[in-house]
């Protein structure tokens, strides 16, 4: 089952995977912290970001920051929970259940 706040968010194709965008302030501030892996499935696109926090946050999460073209310009894996990484020339985040 998916989310409550992911509910009603459009969705995007990203790196082969179909994904929620964070487009409120709910998804864009809790991002997938306070879920299980499981719920947090594909995991999360937020656009007109350059950091995130991993505070709240029950796994590591594999960060790919985007240009605007949405390739990845830096890979951030298993970030543990309680962390803020930032990318000064990014325009989006993806946020991913790391493995």
């Amino acid at each position: 089952m998916e989310p409550i706040r992911f509910r009603g968010l459009e969705r995007a194709e990203i790196l082969g995977s179909r994904v929620p965008v964070a487009s409120g302030l709910p998804s864009r501030l809790l991002g997938l912290s306070l879920l299980r892996r499981r719920r947090a499935a594909a995991g999360l696109l937020i656009p007109g970001c350059r950091s995130v926090h991993t505070f709240g946050m029950r796994f590591r999460l594999d960060l790919l920051f985007l240009d605007e073209e949405g390739r990845v310009i830096e890979l951030r894996r298993a970030v543990p929970p309680g962390r803020f990484v930032r990318c000064p020339g990014a325009v989006a985040v993806l946020e991913l259940p790391s493995p």
